[in-house]
């Protein structure tokens, strides 16, 4: 059972920068394409940024240019470095696998507020 813990959200003014990480327990991290996604108050979850294994990316057309997601394969680990933050940025980011037949249960999720 893959468990995934995220962290390094916090309160930011619009246009600062916050790094978030996605810790994964388990081998299959590293062999599977893994994605950030965020969920504002009332409304869906997005997806915001993918990454394969070998490092392809793809991003959302809102956050393209501002984030940036990797992975360290090593160490199970993923992030997303996210500058020029807005207020619709605002919302609860999570990581998971990309593909929905691949998802593992999703973690507790980091709190991204930015403020005007």
């Amino acid at each position: 059972q893959v468990q995934l813990v995220e962290s390094g959200g916090g309160l930011v003014q619009a246009g600062g920068s916050l790094n978030l990480s996605c810790k994964a327990s388990g081998g299959i991290f590293r062999i599977i394409a893994m994605g950030w996604y965020r969920q504002a108050p009332g409304k869906q979850r997005e997806m915001v940024a993918t990454i394969t294994p070998g490092g392809s990316t793809n991003y959302a057309d809102s956050v393209q240019g501002r984030f940036t997601i990797s992975r360290d394969n090593a160490r199970n680990t993923m992030y997303l470095q996210m500058n020029s933050l807005k207020p619709e940025d605002t919302a609860v980011y999570y990581c998971n696998a990309d593909s929905i037949n691949l998802r593992f249960g999703w973690g507790q999720g980091t709190q991204v507020t930015v403020s005007l």
